[in-house]
């Protein structure tokens, strides 16, 4: 990485480490222990988030980390780069008990993390996000051209198509992502966590931080690799552990193991189907476009029936979520007609559809589909508050009614329906976002990837839940950028590209390749 070092960042070394905290003065060799768990435990009042655990991560590997939502594996992040304390027992860091009592001490000693959800500030240019903390001055004023050129240079070394000058709120998601990956890379890593990296990256981003991840642990750095995707822990790691209701359960080689072996760990149970899809009559027109277009789409038509799943395939940014927030109102629709069970329609806000009868799962729960400060319950009954109000005075007996209801139904693990939603794992935060609209009672539901970062057992059960949606006469939209699951899962598939509709096929009627290369244009 000569473009990284002549900026004067060395990943897998020390140029950036703590003033005052004892760095180890030799790498150590590959293979051998660098980070070790004896018994470490984590209490949260009474609810023990993480169970006594021992677990080795030797130096130079590349380590994952597979569990379902709720398994301890955020815990376990949170822990090692010293956003939390353990409640009891030891880290060892290079053959040393340590404290990582803080973020700065993990980062200074070279443990850092690239986070599912990016935590970078978005009105903030890429250059000065991958600088944040360590900026670049020259008696106090900011040597703003600098940092661009060097954050440049290491976006371009690490091959990322990224400007350094942009700011990082006109970036996608997935672009964010690398960014976040690029941020890491530069700040002396010796051990670089990844928490599901690849949910919002198109195909060739992945491909990209792939190579990435090879690279760094060429150069000795220790990877550790959460994901729910089996396919990419076997195609990256050494070696899996599996965390099962905050205990660490086993740990195998991936020469040695299977996807049937680990999903048993990790849920307990067989888990014969994941992309299970009963059999559904499907009904009359619920909602039909005829040449739509608005921001980010152009002419796209087409009928959502009931009791059928219509899945939208494309590449991030090739128009589907668009295309979903002009039909919900949130974006301006500039031509083009709606109908809706037969009549002419104009949506022009996002009540107008909740209204009509339309309900949206957003790409970003987080960001778009949640109130991270209020709590699950809350969260829940926010689109029914009316219904749950007797004149002017919201009637408490029956909001905690409904939200308990679906959080029993949804197997929302939480013991109280009062704790925040930002306190909850990914897959639970998924389960409160479709929850809410499950309340309202609406025909069209529109899923905006409704998986991302959820685990299998997790998927499998909102899978379930779309068929219970479709059994009662509800039509589903399901965008997604995982072309398994629109493809076992759509009875009609369309493909985006580059804003527009440009290929439709009913269930399993296409190959994946088929449908891949209609996607990226080949």
């Amino acid at each position: 990485m000569s473009d990284v070092r002549d900026a004067g960042i060395r990943p897998g070394s020390a140029s950036a480490k703590p003033r005052g905290i004892k760095i180890a003065g030799h790498p150590v060799p590959k293979g051998q222990p660098i980070l070790e768990l004896r018994a470490l435990r984590k209490l949260y009042g009474a609810v023990e988030a993480l169970k006594p655990a021992n677990l080795t991560f030797l130096s130079g590997e590349i380590h994952a980390i597979v569990g379902e939502n709720g398994a301890g594996k955020s815990t376990l992040i949170k822990l090692l780069t010293g956003v939390i304390r353990r409640t009891s027992g030891d880290i060892l860091w290079c053959g040393e008990t340590v404290a990582l009592a803080s973020p700065n001490e993990a980062i200074q000693r070279g443990i850092n993390a690239v986070h599912q959800e990016v935590v970078l500030c978005p009105h903030l240019s890429v250059a000065a996000n991958m600088f944040l903390g360590d900026e670049m001055d020259s008696g106090g004023i900011l040597k703003k051209r600098a940092m661009t050129d060097a954050a440049q240079a290491v976006l371009d070394d690490l091959g990322f198509s990224l400007p350094a000058a942009a700011m990082l709120a006109s970036l996608t998601i997935g672009q964010q992502q690398l960014v976040a990956t690029a941020r890491a890379a530069m700040r002396g890593t010796q051990f670089l966590i990844f928490d599901e990296p690849t949910a919002y990256l198109t195909r060739q981003e992945s491909a990209q931080l792939f190579r990435l991840i090879r690279r760094l642990q060429a150069e000795g750095v220790t990877i550790v690799y959460i994901s729910h995707r089996m396919e990419e822990v076997f195609e990256l790691a050494d070696r899996v552990s599996v965390l099962r209701d905050g205990t660490h359960v086993g740990t195998r080689l991936i020469g040695e193991t299977n996807d049937a072996e680990l999903i048993a760990m990790m849920i307990n149970r067989s888990l014969d189907q994941v992309y299970h899809k009963e059999p559904m009559t499907i009904g009359a027109p619920i909602v039909e476009t005829r040449g739509l277009s608005g921001p980010g789409f152009e002419d796209v038509s087409l009928t959502v029936r009931a009791g059928e799943i219509v899945g939208l395939y494309g590449l991030i940014g090739a128009g589907r979520s668009e295309f979903a927030l002009g039909l919900y109102g949130r974006e301006k629709v500039t031509a083009g007609e709606v109908y809706w069970e037969g009549r002419k329609v104009e949506i022009r806000n996002e009540r107008q559809a909740m209204d009509l009868g339309i309900a949206l799962a957003p790409e970003s729960r987080r960001d778009q589909g949640l109130c991270l400060n209020l709590p699950i319950g809350l969260n829940i009954n926010l689109p029914v508050f009316d219904r749950l109000s007797r004149g002017l005075a919201i009637s408490r007996k029956r909001e905690h009614e409904n939200a308990d209801r679906q959080i029993n139904d949804l197997k929302i693990k939480t013991p109280t329906r009062r704790v925040l939603a930002s306190a909850m794992s990914g897959g639970n935060q998924q389960k409160i976002v479709i929850g809410k609209w499950l309340s309202h009672g609406a025909k069209l539901f529109i899923f905006d990837e409704p998986t991302v970062g959820v685990d299998v057992g997790t998927k499998a059960e909102i899978y379930r839940l779309m068929g219970r949606l479709l059994e009662q006469g509800a039509g589903i939209i399901l965008i997604s950028s995982y072309l398994p699951e629109v493809y076992e899962l759509a009875d009609r598939l369309h493909v985006f590209r580059q804003g527009r509709l440009v290929a439709s096929h009913d269930y399993r009627s296409a190959s994946h390749e088929e449908v891949l290369s209609q996607a990226i244009g080949v």
